[in-house]
C-alpha cells in the first residue's frame, strides 16, 4: 500500500502535457526555485506517506500481539497452524515500509529516458536520507538489485551510480561490502567491446569502487576487499571486465606486502625430522597439508607468492621416504585413519616413490628383500626399502586412504611412460607382500597387465640362484602369478591365462621340483656354509594353497620350537631347563618370506606360547622360538598380529595364567630386543606392569626385580615429544593407562625426573599448560609415594617441577633418630629367642620400621654371616616392601661411612656391603645403587652418598670383572647373532646369579633340587644396570664436587655403554638437560663423549657419528680448541646432504637402531657434537649462523634454502644459551643502518626482507638471510621456543624501535607463526598482538612519516579477523585511540571508532600536528592506496568533513547532510555522444529512441 502511495505521488509530480512530452529532450530545465520547491514539497509527501505506513505496521504488530494471547485460549488447531511463527517488531516493520517505498521510488526512477527526471528522484532519494527517512544502504542496495540497473537504460545507470557514489558512505562497513559484491556483479554484464559512448558508464562504476576501495575514505577494511576479491576470483585473472582489471590487480597487489609479511621464508624447501614419536610433536602442526590438493593451510584469502599455494607433492614424499613415517603422513594431509576415505594425492605420491625406489634398487649392486642390509659391506641402502615400501602400503591400503587397483594402474601407466625395468624384482616383491594375504578378484587383472609389462622376453627366465637372499626377489612375480591362479577361479568372469606364462617356465618348473621334495623341509636349522633359501621360495609361492603350505610351515615351526625332540637345553639359573633349538631363524630368511609367511609363523608361535602358560609346561620354551618371535615384532606390516598382539593379548593372557617363566622371557625381550614400540603401546605396556606388581600374585624375588627393570627402562625410554601427551592422557577421567605406580618411589622419582628432562628439552617450562597438567600429575606422585628432593636437584629440575616441591615439601628423617632405632632393634634381635616372634616383628607384621636390612648390615659387619632365620624374615617382608627396607638402608650407610673413624672402618663397611651384595644375594647391586642415587641427601651427606656409589662400583672386583668380560665377549648386535644362547649361557656359568632368599631358604630345607628359578633368555646384572648407570651419571653431573668421581666411574664402566640400546640418545639428553653444569667442564664432555661413543667402536663403522675433526679432537690432551668455520659448515653439510636422500652415513640397521632414519640420527650426532664442544654455547651457535651469513656465497643457490632448513634444525635441537643466539640476531638486524635511518633511494624493507627479489640483483643479502634463519628455526621450534616470541618482543625488540622499517621487520618475525600460536597456545596470540600494537604506537610517536601504515593496517585486520576476534578490542582500542588520525581511521573497524570521533580528536590538535598527520597522510597515499581522481578524493573528503550523526550501525559513516546536487545538464554533458548533448536537437532516430520507454516496474524485493 504504501509503494503504490509513493509510486502516485511520482507519477504526478513527472506527469506533463502532450507537448512537453513530445518535446521533452529539446526543452531546457534549468533547476531553479520551483523545481526545489516541488521537490521538497514531494519529499515532505514521501516522508508522510512512511510515517502513517510506519504507524499502521506499528498498529499491526500490537493487533497481532494481542490476537496472540487470545489465540493461545483457542482451538488446538489454531495453535499448530502457528507454530513457528514469530510477531515481526516494529523496527522489522519499518524497515520493511522503507525498503518497499525505496523500490517504488527506484522503480519509476528506471524507467526514466530523461535524465532530468532521473536527476529529481535522485534529488528526493538524497533527501529522503540526509532527513533520516530511509537509511543509504536501503537505496543502495535497491539501486543495485533493479533489473533496468543494466548499460541499456544508460539514464539510469549514470543516475544510479552517481547517486551511489554520494551517499555510500553513510553505509555501514557490512553493508558497502555487499555493495562492492553487488557491484562486482553489476561489471560482469557489460560488454567487452565497448563503444565511446559506454565509456562514461564504466567510469561511473569505477568510481564508486574506486571511492569503496580508497584507503583514505575507509569506507571498508581493505583486508574484505581483498578476500571477496579473491574468492570471487581465485585464478587472479577472469576479472569481471577488463575495465576493472587495473582497478583490483592494483588492490590486490597492495596486499601482497601484507602476505609476504606472514609467510614463511622458503616454506615450501622446509623439511622435518621423522621420529618414533611421530605427531606427538607439537611442532609436527606447522607441516600439515590439504588431503585433496596437498597445500598449505593458509590463513585468509590473501595474494601469498604462488609457490606457497602450488601442491606440495615433495614435502608428502619426502616424509614418506623416511622409516617409520606413516603416522606422520596421516598426520600431515589431516586424515582420520578411521573414516576410511580415499585419498588420491597420498596415492600418487607412494606410486612416485615406488617407481623412484625401482630405479634406485635397480641400479643397486646388492640389495637384500626388504631392505635387509646383512653384513655385506657393499650393501646399498637403498633411500626408500622394499620393507619400508610394502609396510606403507599394506598398512594405507587397510585403512582404505588408497585403493589398490588403481594403485597398481598406475604404477603401470608410469612405467610404460618411463620404458624402463629396472628394478622390477624389486616392485614385484613389494606387491607380493599384500597379493600373498586374502583379496578381492578385482585387484589381480591389474597386477596381470604389470606383469607383462616389466616380463616381455620371449624366452624362459633362468631359475634363481638359492643361495643368495635375493632369489626371493627373483622370484616375485612368479609367486604373484601362484596366488593369482589360486585365488581365482577360472569359473570367474575374468580374463586370467589358465597356465603360468612361457617367461616363468623355468621358475615355474623349479617351484614344483620343490613342493615334490620331501628333504627341502627337513633343512638344517643352522645355515651351512651355503646358504639354502629353498625353503623360503616353497612358502612364498604357497602359503595361500594348504596343500603345500603346511609342510614346510611345520617344519619351519618345528625347526625353533624344539617340541617334537627329545634334546633340551640348560638355562641360566637353578634347576631350568628349555626345549633344545638354541638357534633362531636368521633375520635374512625372515626378510625372504612374504607378509602373510610371517604373519603365519607370528601366528603359531603365539598360540603356541599361550598353550604353554595354560599348560604350565615344566620345560621352558625353546630359546630359538623366544629370539625368533623377538625378531618378528620388528616388522611394522604386521604390527596388529604383532606387537599388538603382543602387550594386549598375549602378556595379560601368559599373566593370568600365572606362568612366571613365560611371563619373564616376554618380559626380557621387552628390554632387550625390541627397539621401536609405538608409544601408545609402551605406556599401555607400563600401565600393565604396574598393576601385575601391586598384585599379591607377583611375590617371586627374580620375576618383580624384572618387572621394575622393565617399568625402569620403558620410563626412561619416553622421548621428549612423548613424555607430556602421555601424562595428560592418563589425567583425563576416562583414561586407564597409569604411568604412575601406587608403591615405587624410585619408579616415581625417575618418572619426575624424566618429566624434568622433557619439559626442559622441549620447552616446556615455558608454557602455560605445564602449570596446569604438571601439578596434578606431582600431586598424584606424592599422594602414593611421598618425597623430595636434594636443592642441587631442584635447581636443575624446570620452575613448574620445583615450585611444587618447594610448595609442597616433606620432612626428612633424622638421620640421629634413625641411628637410636636401628640400636634399640639390634638389641631386639640379639634378646629375641623365639622364631616366630622374631620374623613376625621384625617383617613389619606390627608396624615395625624398615630397618631390617640395616640389622643384617651390623650382623655382617660383626659377626660376618647371616643367620639363616634372616631369610625366613625376608621372605615374609617380600620383594615389594624390601624396597622400603633398601631406602633405609641407604640413609643408615651415609650416616655410617659419615660418622666412620678412620679409612679401616670405610674398608669394612664397603666389604659388608660387597658380601650383602654378592656373597649373601641379599640385594642386586643394580637395586642398591637405584636406591643410593636418588635418595635425598644435602651437602656433604650428598657426597658421602655418591662416595659410597662409587666405592661399591670400583673397589670390588666382583662387578667390574664382570662389565669387563661381557663387554669383551659378547657384541650387541643380536640379530646378526645364531650363538647367542651360548655365550649367554658361558657368562652365567662362569658369574652364576641367584636371588635370595627364595634360593638359600630351599637350599636350607634340603629341597634344593625342587627349587626352579624362572628362565633368562637375554639379561644379566650387567645390562640391569645399564639404566641404574644412566641415572648415577645424571646425579653426579648435578653435584659440582663429585664430578671428578664421575670421570673414574666413565672410565672404568663407560665401556657399558656398548649395549646401551639409546646411546646418541643419552648424550644428547645428558648435554642439553645439564648443559649449565658441564659447560665450563671440557674434560667432563670429553670423558662422557669417549664413554658413550668410543663403546660403540668395536662394531660401528668408521663416520657413523662423531667428525674426523671431533675425534682427533678426543685423541688429544689438550681440551682446548676453538674450530673454524669451515668444522662448522662440514656439519651442516652433513645434514643437508642426509636430508637430501644421499648415503652421508655408512649404512645401518634402522630396524634395530635407536633412531627411525638418517635424518634423525643426522640431527642428533650433529647436535650432541656441538654440545660437546669446549667451546662457549654463544660462539657455537653464532659459528652456525655464520655458516650460512657468511658462507652462502659458497653454498649453491639451489640448496641455500635447504641449508637454511638444517641451520634452524640444529638450532632448534640446543638448549637455550645456543638457540638465544637468534635473539640477538634479530637486534643486530633491527639495528641496520638500512632499516634505522634509510637513505632516499635506499630499498624499502619488503624488498629489503625479499630473498627471492635480491638474489638476482646481487644486493646485501644480510637482512634476508637474518629473517629465513629466523624463519626456520621458529618453523621447527618446539613449544618454549616459539612461546618466547611476546617476550622477546615486549622485553627486547620494542625498546629498539626508532623507525618505520624496523616495524616492518617486527612484523615480518612475528606474522608468520600466528597460526601456530593459535593452534598450541591461544593465549600467545593475544599476548603478542597487544605487543604489536604497542611496537606501532612507538613508532608512531616516534616517526613524523608512516609511509607504510596501508600493510601495517591489513596485517591488524588479518590477526583480527583470523585469530583474535573481539577478545582483545578494550586492550587495542585503548592504544588505537592514541594513534594518529590517519592509523586511527584506517582502524576504526577494529575498534567500531566512528569518523567524528577521530575528526573531533583531530580538531583538538595542534596546528604542527594537524600538519603532520597531513603529511603523512598524503604521502602514505602516495605510497600504499591506488591513485584516484582529484573529483573523487574532494568528495570523499567533503563527505567525510560533513558527515552527521545519523547512522546507528556502529562503525558505519554518518550520511552526508548536504551535498550540491549534480545537475541534470552536467550529467547530460556526461553522456555527450559525438559531440551532441541531449539537450541538442538529434537525428530523429536517436530522439526516437530516448522517448521509447517500454521498461516493466520491477517488483523484486530488497532484503
Amino acid at each position: 500500500m504504501t509503494e503504490q502511495k509513493v509510486t502516485d505521488v511520482l507519477n504526478d509530480m513527472l506527469k506533463v502535457d502532450a507537448v512537453q512530452e513530445a518535446l521533452v529532450n529539446l526543452l531546457d530545465y534549468g533547476g531553479g526555485e520551483k523545481d526545489k520547491d516541488r521537490i521538497a514539497s514531494v519529499t515532505t509527501e514521501i516522508q508522510e506517506i512512511l510515517n502513517d505506513g510506519a504507524q499502521d505496521a506499528s498498529n499491526i504488530t500490537g493487533t497481532t500481539g494481542s490476537d496472540s494471547n487470545l489465540q493461545s485460549q483457542g482451538s488446538q488447531k489454531n495453535q499448530d497452524g502457528n507454530k513457528g511463527q514469530s510477531t515481526p517488531s516494529n523496527s522489522e516493520n519499518l524497515q520493511r515500509v522503507q525498503e518497499g517505498a525505496v523500490r517504488a521510488i527506484v522503480a519509476v526512477m528506471g524507467r526514466q529516458n530523461n535524465a532530468f527526471k532521473a536527476d529529481m528522484l535522485s534529488q528526493i532519494l538524497h533527501n529522503l536520507i540526509s532527513a533520516g527517512s530511509v537509511t543509504p544502504k536501503q537505496v543502495c542496495v535497491a539501486l543495485l538489485a533493479n533489473e533496468h540497473l543494466t548499460h541499456d537504460y544508460d539514464v539510469f545507470w549514470m543516475t544510479s551510480f552517481v547517486l551511489i557514489k554520494k551517499v555510500i558512505s553513510g553505509v555501514d562497513y557490512k553493508g558497502v561490502r555487499e555493495i562492492m559484491k553487488m557491484c562486482l556483479e553489476k561489471a560482469k554484464f557489460l560488454p567487452p567491446n565497448i563503444k565511446c559512448s559506454q565509456i562514461p558508464l564504466i567510469n561511473a562504476l569505477c568510481e564508486v569502487l574506486e571511492l569503496i576501495f580508497d584507503r583514505n575514505a575507509s569506507l571498508l577494511p581493505g583486508y574484505f576487499i581483498v578476500n571477496e576479491i579473491l574468492k570471487l576470483y581465485p585464478d587472479y585473472k577472469s576479472w569481471p571486465h577488463w575495465r576493472l582489471g587495473g582497478l583490483l590487480t592494483d588492490f590486490v597487489d597492495k596486499f601482497r606486502r601484507a602476505a609476504q609479511m606472514l609467510t614463511i621464508v622458503g616454506r615450501p624447501k622446509l623439511r622435518p625430522i621423522v621420529e618414533h614419536s611421530g605427531h606427538s610433536n607439537p611442532s609436527m602442526h606447522t607441516w600439515k597439508l590439504d588431503n585433496t590438493s596437498l597445500r598449505f593451510q593458509l590463513k585468509g584469502s590473501l595474494p601469498y607468492d604462488p609457490k606457497l599455494t602450488e601442491p606440495q607433492p615433495e614435502l608428502l614424499r619426502y616424509v614418506l621416504k623416511q622409516k617409520y613415517s606413516r603416522e606422520m603422513v596421516c598426520f600431515i594431509i589431516d586424515i582420520q585413519k578411521k573414516n576410511k576415505v580415499r585419498c588420491p594425492p597420498l596415492e600418487d605420491q607412494l606410486v612416485e616413490l615406488m617407481v623412484s625406489a625401482m630405479e634406485g634398487c635397480g641400479n643397486s649392486s646388492l640389495v637384500q628383500p626388504g631392505g635387509t642390509n646383512g653384513s655385506s659391506s657393499n650393501t646399498v641402502d637403498n633411500t626408500c626399502s622394499c620393507a619400508h615400501l610394502s609396510s606403507l602400503l599394506i598398512y594405507f591400503v587397510l585403512v582404505q586412504l588408497i585403493s589398490f587397483p588403481h594403485l597398481v594402474r598406475a604404477l603401470s601407466d608410469k612405467l610404460k611412460s618411463k620404458g624402463s625395468k629396472k628394478g622390477r624384482d624389486h616392485l614385484m616383491w613389494v606387491l607380493l607382500q599384500f597379493l600373498s594375504v586374502p583379496l578381492s578378484s578385482s585387484d589381480f587383472p591389474p597386477v596381470l597387465h604389470l606383469i607383462e609389462l616389466l616380463y616381455p622376453e620371449r624366452e624362459p627366465l633362468p631359475a634363481p640362484d638359492y643361495t643368495v637372499p635375493e632369489c626371493a626377489l627373483k622370484m616375485a612375480a612368479m609367486c604373484i602369478l601362484m596366488h593369482i591362479l589360486k585365488k581365482v577361479p577360472q569359473t570367474e568372469n575374468l580374463k586370467l591365462p589358465r597356465t603360468i606364462p612361457h617367461v616363468f617356465k623355468n621358475q615355474n618348473e623349479f617351484l614344483q621340483t620343490l613342493a615334490h621334495n620331501p628333504q627341502v623341509t627337513h633343512m638344517p636349522p643352522i645355515p651351512p656354509a651355503t646358504p639354502d633359501y629353498r625353503i623360503a621360495l616353497l612358502l612364498n609361492a604357497y602359503s595361500t594353497n594348504q596343500d603345500y603350505f603346511q609342510r614346510p610351515s611345520f617344519a619351519l615351526l618345528e625347526s625353533i620350537q624344539g617340541t617334537n625332540t627329545k634334546s633340551t637345553t640348560p638355562m641360566p639359573g637353578t634347576n631350568c631347563v628349555a626345549l633344545g633349538s638354541t638357534t633362531p631363524l636368521s633375520m635374512t630368511l625372515l626378510d625372504s618370506l612374504t607378509v602373510h609367511v610371517k604373519m603365519s609363523l607370528i601366528h603359531h608361535i603365539t598360540q603356541h606360547i599361550s598353550k604353554q602358560a595354560q599348560h604350565k609346561a615344566s620345560l621352558a620354551l625353546a630359546p630359538a622360538l623366544v629370539e625368533t618371535y623377538a625378531r618378528l615384532l620388528v616388522y611394522t606390516e604386521i604390527e596388529s598380529i604383532g606387537i599388538k598382539t603382543f602387550i594386549s593379548q598375549l602378556c595379560p593372557s601368559v599373566y593370568k595364567s600365572q606362568s612366571w617363566g613365560i611371563l619373564h622371557a616376554l618380559l626380557e625381550m621387552i628390554i632387550y630386543r625390541i627397539h621401536h614400540i609405538q608409544p601408545q603401546f609402551r605406556i599401555q605396556l607400563l600401565s600393565h606392569i604396574h598393576h601385575m606388581a601391586a598384585m599379591p600374585l607377583a611375590t617371586m624375588t627374580q620375576l618383580h626385580l624384572c618387572m621394575e627393570t622393565v617399568a625402569l627402562r620403558l620410563i626412561t625410554g619416553l622421548g621428549n615429544a612423548e613424555v607430556m601427551p602421555s601424562l595428560t592422557r592418563c589425567l583425563s577421567p576416562e583414561a586407564k593407562p597409569n604411568l604412575i605406580s601406587s608403591d615405587s618411589e624410585e619408579l616415581n622419582r625417575v618418572l619426575v625426573l624424566t618429566m624434568a628432562r622433557a619439559m626442559h628439552i622441549t620447552g616446556g617450562e615455558n608454557i602455560g599448560e605445564s602449570s596446569r597438567w604438571c601439578p596434578d600429575i606431582l600431586k598424584v606422585v606424592m599422594m602414593h609415594t611421598p618425597h623430595t628432593w636434594a636443592n642441587h636437584t631442584l635447581q636443575c629440575f624446570p620452575p613448574p617441577i620445583a615450585d611444587f616441591y618447594h610448595k609442597y615439601p616433606t620432612p626428612r628423617e633424622n638421620m640421629h633418630t634413625l641411628k637410636k632405632a636401628v640400636e634399640e632393634e639390634y638389641r631386639k634381635w640379639v634378646s629375641m629367642s623365639i622364631e616366630n616372634d622374631i620374623i613376625a616383628h621384625f617383617s613389619m607384621q606390627h608396624g615395625t620400621p624398615p630397618l631390617f636390612l640395616c640389622l643384617l648390615f651390623k650382623m655382617v659387619l660383626e659377626t660376618d654371616r647371616v643367620p639363616p632365620i634372616a631369610y625366613k624374615v625376608l621372605e615374609r617382608v617380600g620383594p615389594k616392601l624390601l624396597a622400603a627396607h633398601v631406602r633405609t638402608l641407604c640413609d643408615f650407610l651415609v650416616l655410617e661411612f659419615s660418622n666412620s673413624a678412620g679409612g679401616h672402618h670405610v674398608n669394612k663397611c664397603v666389604d659388608t656391603m660387597n658380601a650383602i651384595i654378592w656373597k649373601y644375594n641379599i640385594v642386586p647391586i643394580d637395586r642398591l645403587m637405584l636406591c643410593l642415587a636418588l635418595r635425598t641427601h644435602e651437602g656433604n651427606e650428598a657426597q658421602v652418598c655418591f662416595f659410597i656409589i662409587q666405592l661399591l662400583l670400583l673397589k670390588p672386583p666382583e662387578f667390574r670383572n664382570q662389565v669387563q668380560d661381557f663387554v669383551e665377549d659378547n657384541s650387541p648386535e643380536h640379530w646378526k647373532q645364531t650363538n647367542w644362547h651360548e655365550s649367554h649361557i658361558a657368562f652365567h656359568r662362569k658369574y652364576p646369579e641367584k636371588f635370595s632368599p627364595e634360593s638359600v631358604l630351599a637350599e636350607q630345607s634340603g629341597m634344593g633340587s625342587q627349587y626352579q628359578t624362572l628362565p633368562i633368555y637375554f639379561g644379566n646384572v650387567c645390562l640391569r644396570f645399564l639404566p641404574v648407570l644412566d641415572i648415577i651419571i645424571h646425579r653426579f653431573l648435578e653435584l659440582l664436587p663429585v664430578h671428578k668421581s664421575l670421570d673414574t666411574i666413565l672410565e672404568r664402566l663407560g665401556m657399558l655403554y656398548k649395549f646401551h640400546d639409546r646411546p646418541i640418545t643419552f648424550l644428547y639428553n645428558t648435554l642439553h638437560y645439564y648443559e649449565a653444569k658441564v659447560r665450563e667442564r671440557p674434560n667432563l664432555k670429553k670423558r662422557l663423549v669417549t664413554a658413550i661413543i668410543k663403546s660403540q667402536m668395536p662394531f660401528r663403522p668408521h663416520g657413523w657419528a662423531l667428525t674426523e675433526a671431533y675425534q682427533n679432537y678426543l685423541v688429544k690432551e689438550d681440551v682446548a680448541w676453538n674450530p673454524s668455520l669451515s668444522y662448522y659448515t662440514l656439519l651442516v653439510r652433513r645434514l643437508v646432504q642426509t636430508l637430501q636422500g644421499k648415503s652421508v652415513f655408512p649404512q645401518m640397521e634402522w630396524r634395530f637402531n635407536e633412531f627411525a632414519n638418517a635424518g634423525a640420527h643426522a640431527l642428533h650426532v650433529t647436535c650432541a657434537e656441538l654440545m660437546a664442544l669446549p667451546t662457549n654455547p654463544n660462539l657455537v651457535a653464532n659459528a652456525l649462523v655464520d655458516v650460512v651469513m657468511r658462507g652462502y656465497c659458497d653454498i649453491p643457490p639451489e640448496e641455500l634454502e635447504e641449508w637454511i632448513n638444517a641451520v634452524g634444525l640444529i638450532l632448534t635441537w640446543l638448549p637455550e644459551p645456543y638457540w638465544i643466539v637468534i635473539h640477538d640476531r634479530i637486534e643486530e638486524m633491527l639495528q641496520k643502518p638500512d632499516l634505522v635511518a634509510p637513505v632516499p633511494g635506499s630499498l624499502d624493507p619488503f624488498t629489503l626482507l625479499n630473498m627471492s627479489m635480491l638474489a638476482p640483483t646481487m644486493s646485501d643479502t644480510s637482512v634476508a638471510l637474518t629473517l629465513a634463519l629466523v624463519h626456520s628455526f621458529l618453523h621447527h621450534a618446539a613449544f618454549g621456543q616459539v612461546g618466547s616470541i611476546p617476550t622477546l618482543v615486549k622485553e627486547r625488540l620494542i625498546n629498539l624501535l626508532v623507525s618505520e622499517e624496523q616495524l616492518i621487520v617486527v612484523f615480518h618475525i612475528v606474522g608468520p607463526f600466528l597460526q601456530r600460536f593459535n593452534t598450541e597456545q591461544t593465549r600467545k596470540v593475544f599476548d603478542v598482538t597487544i605487543e604489536l600494537y604497542n611496537a606501532l604506537a612507538k613508532v608512531d610517536r616516534t616517526v613524523t612519516e608512516l609511509k607504510y601504515m596501508d600493510p601495517i593496517c591489513d596485517m591488524l585486520y588479518h590477526i583480527k579477523y583470523m585469530f583474535t576476534g573481539d577478545s582483545i578490542k578494550t586492550d587495542v582500542g585503548t592504544i588505537i585511540r592514541t594513534l594518529r588520525p590517519a592509523l586511527q581511521l584506517r582502524l576504526r573497524f577494529i575498534t567500531h571508532l566512528n569518523i567524528e570521533n577521530i575528526e573531533s580528536a583531530t580538531s583538538g590538535n595542534t596546528p604542527s600536528s594537524n600538519a603532520t598527520t597531513t603529511s603523512s597522510s598524503t604521502s602514505s597515499t602516495a605510497q600504499s592506496t591506488t591513485t584516484t581522481t582529484t573529483t573523487t578524493t574532494s568528495l570523499a573528503t567533503s563527505a567525510v568533513a560533513s558527515s552527521t550523526s545519523t547512522t546507528a550501525a556502529a562503525g558505519a559513516t554518518p550520511v552526508p547532510s548536504s551535498v550540491s546536487s549534480t545537475s541534470a545538464a552536467a550529467i547530460s554533458s556526461s553522456l555527450n555522444v559525438g559531440g551532441v548533448g541531449l539537450g541538442n536537437t538529434g537525428p530523429a532516430s536517436s530522439l526516437a529512441s530516448l522517448l521509447h520507454d517500454s521498461s516493466p516496474v520491477s517488483s523484486t524485493k530488497i532484503v
